[in-house]
């Protein structure tokens, strides 16, 4: 808690009442007639020519998904449909004010979004700059089939069929699509117009958009930021999570000048009535009013309105009152916006779940007739023109679909030609020193930290003058991954860290200790026990093209943050063509003594899923010169800590630590101590218990071990381990990891099959009990300790003279019958 809040038994045991305003419901009254002198005639009309091309554009897929044709064109369509016919006002009325600085994220039902934002900017944009950014968009690629397959009248057609075309390739994965086709339709996007990432997951656009809000706020950026969801996203704990977190009252009470004020961010919930076929207003949910959410959130109540989103000038006039608050820190804002979708869920939904009267009713009141009907009304327009218009619109989205469906000029990515084209893009492995483009804001200079000052008086190795140095003088884990992280605070001014208590209290375990002298709070800052909105968010920071490091206190906590890290984190960079970078740290705290929800070692976990790089450093050498490659590196990096590590001193490393800046490449290994009768591979904590069974091997049994920790799990070079394994013959991985989906069994699996030849006897892996984590006082029941190491020596590999097994965990019998159990 920050020692500049007080908080008043007194004050806070007063009598009294929460007060709340009254929240805006349908306010908007006005009609076109009305509006004809604010916007003007033509502008009355584009916004109905907007809702027509997001209308036809549906109907295509919609035509395309169920029937295989649209106006003469035979395509086959095997993907997603998640369509949006009678949302279009929402999505026209929203991206009416917003240019390209501002920031639009979508979710699986955003292709309208998706048009109406692009829509939106190319009315705005000189021709000059949509030339440009049309050009230099993917090399030219998109714009080159584009121009030689339709002569437009001027550079704004010629970007309203590109962006079409476009959208269209990407939904139908050709090469000609804004990514390579590698996102499809609930993960399309266009940067260069702030249309950032359609989301499959429901609602996890709200931690995204949480995030890039965050970036505009911490690196004074321009613009608003637009979070698209479903009202059926209510329903997701990351989006609450997300809600409470963009409200936090740091932003407005303890963040500096020039930083302080509330996050630009809108949650735009496109409140269609269903959450897939369950009918959130009576049935799955309990707020009756969405807007009333607002009012739990903050004491602005996120300035929340029910809006019509079936009349676009009522969404334009809640956008046109909502964007200033934002842009002048009064935000988040929360906007509850009534709509309805004609489709089902998806293609194959049927509806079944609703009565044809209520489907019969909206459409009686659908904007494309109601609005058409007034702007002729109003003298603005003729029915003749709204024709022309529909004309123009059916013939460009038919010309552009008959395009993208052409293999010849929109060809599918070739795994003939290039069978790494997607493996080549999991990792950009690019090296940043900064993504700041501005002196970094700091405190004081790094030289007057009282905990720089600390370290320059440690001793950087763990004996001096063949003594042990003591704790309190020796340079330790956690002061090696500081030094990288204060570094990188003064080289790149984007960084940002936040998580659970890492500011006053210096991180859970001590790692920021002192940052906070000379770090202020937009770069270093509490967050709220949020895992899901903490990593989701640190997603969304990257994507807006900022560093950032997060932590989880424990591993075990992973799950809570399941789906930002394995479907957000770890797949955009993939999924966007290598377009977008993710310079993200996740710091992840391995426990021990805790029991059986804060003790688990989970690195099997983000190792197995492709687009996470996964380090363990288990020395002070290892973690500085890791966290040192992943604070200049644009991947994703999982990063683990053992909290059995944070005080050991450099033991390994001749020379100790080096003061200087370092880099450790991932996927190296550390050969910690050379031997040629057996190779002990560990990951994590398990070196030091590995260390101790070598010396015992070489002092009762005259056998010299070669030891080899793991500090990089993915990528992982296996040169020096097959080298050791020749040289040895023997083999046997040991770690704190559950034995059972360890991550070794997979390197015990490749070594077997790449080193058959070389082998005495089968790898052998060494884990803890397939149980629950019991008390610490149980510890060596538990976890791996030397003398199991020694057990499987004995029973698989090489017997040992004189040896009795303290477990029997490797004797044949005892495998079968653990494995009937389950455990």
């Amino acid at each position: 808690m920050p020692k500049s809040q007080f908080i008043d038994p007194a004050e806070v045991r007063k009598a009294g009442k929460i007060k709340f305003t009254d929240i805006p419901v349908n306010a908007y009254k006005k009609t076109v007639k009305d509006e004809v002198k604010t916007f003007g005639k033509e502008n009355l009309v584009r916004i109905y020519r907007d809702m027509a091309y997001l209308r036809e554009f549906e109907t295509m897929v919609n035509l395309i998904k169920t029937q295989g044709s649209y106006n003469g064109l035979e395509h086959t369509y095997p993907g997603p449909a998640h369509l949006s016919q009678g949302q279009e006002a929402a999505a026209v009325g929203q991206a009416y004010h917003l240019g390209r600085e501002d920031f639009t994220f979508g979710s699986h039902r955003s292709h309208g979004e998706i048009l109406a934002k692009a829509l939106s900017c190319i009315e705005k944009l000189p021709d000059e700059e949509l030339m440009t950014i049309m050009k230099e968009f993917l090399g030219g690629k998109t714009l080159k089939v584009v121009e030689s397959a339709f002569k437009a009248d001027s550079v704004k057609e010629l970007a309203i069929n590109f962006i079409i075309y476009g959208t269209v390739a990407e939904i139908f994965a050709r090469e000609t699509g804004f990514h390579l086709g590698l996102g499809g339709s609930m993960h399309a996007f266009f940067l260069p117009f702030g249309i950032y990432p359609n989301n499959a997951i429901v609602g996890g656009s709200a931690p995204t958009a949480l995030g890039a809000a965050l970036y505009k706020k911490c690196n004074g950026k321009d613009g608003i930021v637009i979070a698209n969801a479903g009202d059926g996203s209510l329903g997701c704990g990351p989006v609450w999570e997300s809600l409470n977190f963009s409200a936090m009252d740091q932003f407005r009470q303890l963040w500096e000048e020039g930083r302080r004020g509330g996050l630009p961010i809108l949650f735009h919930f496109n409140n269609n009535g269903y959450g897939m076929g369950g009918q959130t207003r009576g049935e799955t949910m309990g707020y009756d009013l969405l807007a009333r959410i607002g009012a739990g959130i903050s004491p602005t109540q996120m300035h929340a309105e029910r809006v019509d989103g079936y009349n676009p000038l009522a969404v334009i006039d809640a956008y046109s009152r909502k964007k200033p608050l934002l842009e002048s820190g009064e935000g988040p804002v929360l906007l509850d916006v009534v709509t309805y979708r004609y489709s089902g869920h998806s293609t194959s939904d049927a509806s079944a779940y609703r009565e044809k009267e209520e489907m019969d009713a909206w459409m009686a009141v659908d904007p494309l007739v109601t609005y058409r009907q007034e702007l002729v009304k109003a003298g603005v327009a003729k029915d003749g023109d709204i024709e022309k218009i529909w004309d123009h619109v059916r013939e460009t989205i038919t010309r552009v679909t008959k395009l993208a469906a052409d293999e010849k000029v929109s060809p599918y990515i070739s795994f003939q030609s290039n069978p790494r084209i997607v493996e080549d893009l999991m990792f950009s492995n690019e090296k940043v020193a900064s993504f700041g483009t501005e002196k970094p804001s700091v405190l004081a200079p790094k030289e007057e930290c009282s905990r720089v000052k600390q370290i320059a008086g440690k001793e950087r190795f763990a004996y001096k003058d063949g003594k042990p140095v003591s704790k309190i003088k020796a340079f330790n884990y956690r002061d090696a991954l500081f030094e990288p992280i204060i570094d990188k605070y003064y080289e790149d001014s984007s960084l940002i860290s936040y998580g659970e208590d890492v500011r006053e209290w210096g991180g859970a375990f001590a790692v920021y200790r002192g940052l906070s002298e000379v770090i202020p709070y937009s770069r270093l800052f509490n967050s709220p026990i949020s895992e899901a909105a903490i990593v989701g968010s640190a997603v969304g920071y990257g994507m807006a093209g900022g560093r950032v490091i997060v932590e989880l206190m424990y591993a075990d906590f992973m799950g809570r943050a399941g789906d930002e890290i394995f479907n957000q984190l770890a797949k955009w960079q993939a999924m966007s063509a290598g377009i977008l970078k993710m310079p993200v740290v996740l710091r992840v705290s391995v426990g021990s003594k805790y029991g059986a929800q804060h003790s688990q070692d989970w690195v099997a976990l983000p190792a197995h899923i492709p687009g996470l790089k996964v380090c363990f450093p288990a020395t002070p050498y290892e973690a500085k010169g890791l966290m040192t490659t992943a604070l200049n590196g644009t991947d994703p990096v999982v990063f683990f800590e053992s909290q059995r590590l944070y005080d050991i001193a450099e033991e390994f490393h001749e020379g100790g630590v080096p003061k200087d800046a370092y880099e450790l490449e991932f996927g190296d290994v550390s050969v910690i101590r050379e031997g040629g009768d057996i190779t002990i591979l560990t990951i994590g904590a398990t070196l030091y218990k590995a260390v101790k069974a070598a010396d015992i091997l070489k002092e009762k049994y005259g056998l010299s071990a070669e030891i080899i920790n793991l500090h990089s799990l993915v990528p992982l070079k296996y040169e020096k381990i097959l080298a050791s394994v020749k040289k040895t013959g023997r083999v046997v991985l040991a770690s704190d990891a559950c034995a059972r989906g360890s991550f070794l069994n997979d390197i015990a699996r490749n070594i077997t099959e790449l080193a058959f030849d070389d082998l005495d006897a089968p790898p052998v892996v060494v884990g803890a009990q397939n149980w629950i984590t019991p008390p610490f006082e149980f510890d060596a029941e538990f976890f791996p300790q030397e003398s199991w190491i020694l057990d499987a020596i004995h029973e698989k590999i090489l017997p040992l003279k004189g040896h009795v097994s303290t477990v029997n965990n490797y004797l044949p019998v005892e495998q079968i019958r653990r494995a009937e159990a389950g455990v």
